[in-house]
């Protein structure tokens, strides 16, 4: 009989195929990206991420995208060291497609997060080596009807967060402006802009965040779930949303006020 988890049956026919199979004997420096955040809303959860991944002082990629869809009804983001972090999303997303294709029905979104869990543990080693990958998972939980919000330890451990929540260097400046911003009963687009607003906190405050790229034309990776499934923001639609705070930022530098 197929086994249902791919991770699994990976781990026991191919195991040196794992991202976390190797672990290096002294630590090793490799780009690592931030910030991720989420925000549920009224039908559904919004994900956003910068685009910025950094090496050391220097930036290493401007056009990253951290924010990926996990399946039909759900959707990954990524902190932490890139390599690592985008073949665990590729698992993962794989893991999801195997258990539908050998049961012929979706893991419960409380089952996919406790599958992700899993991932997180075993990178641990990479993890003790300054290889540490932080996911962020959120999705429309069908029976429900709400957007759900997964965090996750470095050794692995999920909380639920029923509002918002943000990971990686600049979490603490994105949590601080979605605390202002939040009010339960959201729009989605409000709770898109809120998110970007965060953004451009997180990016004005931690140099490893990066903010809206005029110049360049790159803006935050912005999508919705909703009883609908995944929706990723078009790059104009993701670009009308950041130009709009960069101007509004231009008279009111430290962004709008509590509600």
């Amino acid at each position: 009989m197929a086994d249902s988890s791919f991770l699994r049956h990976l781990s026991t026919e191919a195991p040196h195929l794992l991202p976390w199979h190797q672990v290096p004997r002294t630590a090793v420096s490799a780009p690592h990206g931030t910030t991720v955040l989420a925000a549920v809303f009224d039908g559904g959860v919004v994900m956003a991420g910068d685009r910025r991944a950094t090496a050391g002082h220097l930036i290493a990629q401007r056009d990253l995208e951290k924010v990926r869809q996990a399946d039909e009804h759900s959707v990954v983001a990524f902190a932490g060291t890139v390599g690592i972090a985008v073949e665990l999303v590729r698992l993962f997303q794989v893991e999801l497609e195997h258990y539908e294709k050998i049961e012929g029905v979706s893991l419960t979104l409380e089952g996919k997060a406790n599958q992700l869990n899993s991932m997180v543990k075993g990178n641990f080693g990479l993890a003790q080596q300054g290889l540490a990958v932080v996911p962020l998972y959120a999705g429309f939980d069908v029976t429900r009807g709400i957007g759900r919000i997964f965090t996750y330890e470095v050794i692995g451990g999920r909380t639920e967060e029923t509002t918002y929540a943000a990971v990686g260097s600049g979490s603490v400046f994105a949590n601080s402006a979605l605390k202002k911003l939040f009010r339960p009963g959201l729009s989605e687009q409000q709770a898109v802009r809120a998110c970007v607003e965060a953004l451009y906190d997180a990016a004005d405050e931690d140099t490893a965040t990066g903010g809206p790229d005029l110049t360049r034309g790159i803006f935050p990776v912005v999508a919705v779930v909703t009883a609908e499934g995944f929706r990723r923001y078009t790059d104009e639609e993701a670009a009308t949303v950041g130009r709009t705070v960069v101007a509004d930022r231009t008279t009111r530098p430290g962004g709008p006020t509590a509600v």
